[in-house]
C-alpha cells in the first residue's frame, strides 16, 4: 500500500512539474518583460533626475554669471538670452530681467516683460500674479487710476496669493482719489485678516492713524511671513 501511494506521488509531482513547464514556456515571457520594464523605468527615471539637475545647475551658474555683469543694462540683456528650459524657469529669468529694466530706467521693457509673463498660460499663477501686481505698481500713476482699480481687483480676489498686498494698493487709490473713508475701511480689513503679515499689518495701523482712523485689531494675528509676500512687502515699503 505504501509502495502505491509512493507511486502516485511520485506521478503527480511530475505531473506538477510537466504543468511548471508548461506554464513557464507560454507566460514565462510576461514576467520577462515585466522584469525588463521595471528595470528600464528605475534607469529612465534616475536618467531623468541626473538630466533635470544638470539642467537646474546650468540655468543656476548662467543666472550668476549674468548678475555678475557691471552695470544693470548688461544684466537685463544677459538675462534675456539665457533660455529656459520650462516655464517656471522662464517666469523666474522674465522677473529678473524685468527687474533690471526697471533699474536701468527702461520702464516700458519691464512693463512689457512682466505683461508677457502675466499672460503665460503655462506659467505657474504665482509668478503669473507676482509679475501683474509689480506691472501694476511699475507704472505707477502713469497708469489711469481705473485700470489700476480694475487689474488689482482681479488680484484681491479670494485665493489669490497677492490678495492683501493688491487690497493695500486699491486702499491707496482711494486715498489718491481723496476718499480717506473708503481707504480706511480697506486697510481694516487688511488688519483683520488672518493672514496679514507684520509688515503689512505695521503699515496698515500707520495709514489708518495718520488718515485719523482708530485701528481695530479685532482677533486677527499677524501670519508668519512667506518667502513670496514679504518680498514684495519690501518692494512698498
Amino acid at each position: 500500500m505504501s509502495d502505491t501511494d509512493s507511486f502516485i506521488d511520485e506521478v503527480n509531482e511530475e505531473v506538477r512539474r510537466d504543468r511548471f513547464y508548461f506554464m513557464l514556456k507560454r507566460y514565462g515571457w510576461i514576467a520577462v518583460l515585466a522584469v525588463i520594464l521595471l528595470v528600464g523605468g528605475a534607469a529612465w527615471n534616475e536618467y531623468q533626475k541626473a538630466q533635470a539637475r544638470a539642467e537646474a545647475e546650468t540655468l543656476g551658474d548662467a543666472m550668476f554669471a549674468a548678475l555678475s555683469a557691471e552695470d544693470t543694462a548688461a544684466r537685463a540683456a544677459a538675462f534675456e538670452n539665457i533660455e529656459a528650459t520650462n516655464p517656471r524657469a522662464g517666469a523666474m529669468l522674465g522677473l529678473l530681467t524685468a527687474a533690471e529694466q526697471a533699474e536701468a530706467g527702461e520702464t516700458d521693457a519691464a512693463v512689457a516683460t512682466l505683461n508677457g509673463i502675466g499672460l503665460d498660460a503655462d506659467v505657474p499663477a504665482i509668478y503669473r500674479e507676482i509679475a501683474q501686481f509689480k506691472a501694476i505698481t511699475l507704472q505707477g500713476a502713469d497708469m489711469p487710476a481705473n485700470e489700476r482699480r480694475l487689474a488689482l481687483e482681479n488680484l484681491a480676489q479670494p485665493g489669490s496669493s497677492l490678495r492683501l498686498l493688491a487690497q493695500e494698493q486699491l486702499a491707496m487709490i482711494d486715498i489718491e482719489e481723496d476718499a480717506p473713508e473708503a481707504a480706511i475701511e480697506r486697510y481694516q480689513g487688511i488688519l483683520n485678516d488672518a493672514d496679514v503679515t507684520s509688515d503689512l499689518q505695521q503699515r496698515a495701523l500707520q495709514v489708518i492713524v495718520a488718515l485719523g482712523g482708530d485701528p481695530q485689531m479685532g482677533t486677527a494675528a499677524p501670519a508668519p511671513q512667506t518667502d513670496t509676500v514679504p518680498a514684495l512687502d519690501a518692494d512698498n515699503n
